[in-house]
């Protein structure tokens, strides 16, 4: 296992980018502690209480405000899974208007065009944070500069991005 950084180094880097931050999600889902409750009450049709989410969008808002961009490319398998219906709902709701462009990419599309079964950030296409997982759980990020693996990342963003549906138009089909 390679060094992880700590959760405060990782949010240091993700919000500490200069110009561009992209992420590109391809687990059918993410077991967070802080997501358990919110999906229980997407699953059960009750109201959303959004407090758990408050800090991210906050974070992004202004990031965006400042002129930053912020994009994610979200992997999925189809039919959708509750997960995936729960984070398409989360980000109509919340992501998008808070400043980021949020784009999916069926899985089967992604194998087709080669992408890699891997999550990570790009920032400023110059540094790379793998994320690690135990199953569905994040065990945290290593952070490469290699200049050969950060290219490679962009290409994938690149081919992921181009192939991708943004999210307004894919929630419509």
């Amino acid at each position: 296992m390679p060094d992880l950084l700590t959760a405060e180094e990782f949010g240091r880097l993700v919000q500490g980018f200069e110009h561009t931050a992209f992420r590109l999600e391809t687990r059918e889902r993410y077991l967070d502690d802080e997501e358990r409750e919110p999906v229980r009450r997407f699953l059960a049709g009750e109201p959303p209480d959004d407090a758990w989410f408050m800090d991210w969008y906050d974070a992004v808002r202004q990031l965006t405000a400042e002129g930053r961009r912020m994009e994610r490319v979200r992997v999925v398998s189809e039919p959708h899974s509750d997960y995936t219906r729960f984070g398409i709902d989360l980000a109509s709701r919340l992501n998008v208007p808070s400043g980021e462009d949020i784009r999916y990419l069926p899985r089967d599309r992604a194998r087709e065009l080669g992408l890699p079964d891997e999550d990570f950030w790009l920032l400023d296409s110059s540094r790379v944070l793998v994320l690690h997982f135990d199953g569905d759980v994040l065990l945290g990020a290593e952070l490469v500069t290699d200049a050969a693996e950060v290219v490679r990342r962009a290409y994938w963003r690149d081919v992921a991005w181009h192939h991708a549906i943004p999210l307004d138009k894919y929630a419509r089909s």
